[in-house]
């Protein structure tokens, strides 16, 4: 019997960053711009994904929560059960303008505008 080695699938931050994001559609919505890990216990929150503008020019970013990606191997990206329609309407920010990532009401709203359960 093979040996199950899904408890060992892991990736670096590094290779992680500039990864493509698609909807379940196929339709190539960004890319991965961040990570964000809880301080004290290590775990990805959010991947910060890009998204609108042109050339950098009014991008703007989502942090998505990390559970909802899923690898695609055949795409070499991350497939979200979200459309372009709903990212437009998504908790997002300036690419210049960091959130406070102390806040829990913006914990709330990204979760709550994704159907999660807030890990506090």
């Amino acid at each position: 019997m093979a040996e199950d080695t899904s408890r060992y699938d892991t990736i670096r931050a590094g290779r992680v960053v500039g990864t493509p994001v698609f909807s379940t559609e196929g339709q190539h919505l960004g890319t991965v711009e961040d990570i964000v890990i809880g301080k004290d216990d290590g775990r990805v929150r959010y991947a910060i994904m890009s998204f609108g503008g042109f050339l950098g020019i009014g991008e703007e970013y989502h942090p998505l929560p990390w559970d909802l990606l899923h690898y695609d191997e055949t795409k070499e990206g991350y497939v979200v059960p979200v459309s372009r329609d709903q990212l437009e309407k998504a908790p997002r920010f300036p690419k210049h303008d960091e959130p406070n990532w102390q806040d829990d009401t913006y914990h709330r709203d990204i979760h709550g505008f994704y159907g999660r359960t807030l890990w506090i």
